[in-house]
């Protein structure tokens, strides 16, 4: 048999500076692009979940002491939550006049916890935790520990709520 000199070969474009670039060589660009984006998807959320506490820590520790005016002062068996630094707070009054404050935030899971002002108690509404409005401790519920106190002082015609 005669072979056929003839014949139109195909030709190839060629790609950025010359280079060729089959079907086989797409595809394995298209999936390397893909993986990188798979990796960078999975790997950012559990960068975020790691550097979370300590980014919270250093926020936390830049605030020792806060000043509320007197007019923010909740009348007798209420309370008021507001922010210390990068976390909520309760500053209760509570009926005999004493004034407590404590950390807002669930030991159990973290969610932010009520004064129930009917009952004079905290209250966790994600899994019913209870604690004692006087010294925060856990009362009932899953929270194993108890609530952060802070020390509440008065003056200057200001409430001056410090780290204990």
């Amino acid at each position: 048999m005669k072979k056929d000199s003839n014949k139109v070969k195909p030709e190839k474009a060629d790609g950025p500076g010359g280079a060729t670039m089959g079907r086989r060589g797409f595809v394995k660009a298209g999936i390397g692009a893909m993986s990188v984006c798979y990796v960078g998807a999975v790997a950012y959320p559990v960068y975020r979940y790691l550097a979370a506490p300590a980014k919270r820590a250093e926020e936390t520790a830049k605030i020792s002491q806060i000043a509320l005016p007197m007019d923010k002062l909740p009348p007798a068996g209420t309370a008021l939550t507001f922010m210390f630094g990068s976390r909520p707070a309760l500053l209760i009054h509570l009926a005999d006049g004493t004034k407590v404050c404590l950390d807002a935030v669930c030991t159990h899971l973290g969610c932010t916890v009520k004064f129930e002002t009917d009952l004079q108690r905290i209250h966790c509404a994600c899994h019913g935790g209870v604690y004692d409005a006087r010294t925060g401790k856990n009362v009932s519920g899953p929270p194993p520990k108890p609530l952060k106190p802070y020390k509440v002082e008065f003056a200057n015609g200001q409430i001056n709520i410090s780290r204990a």
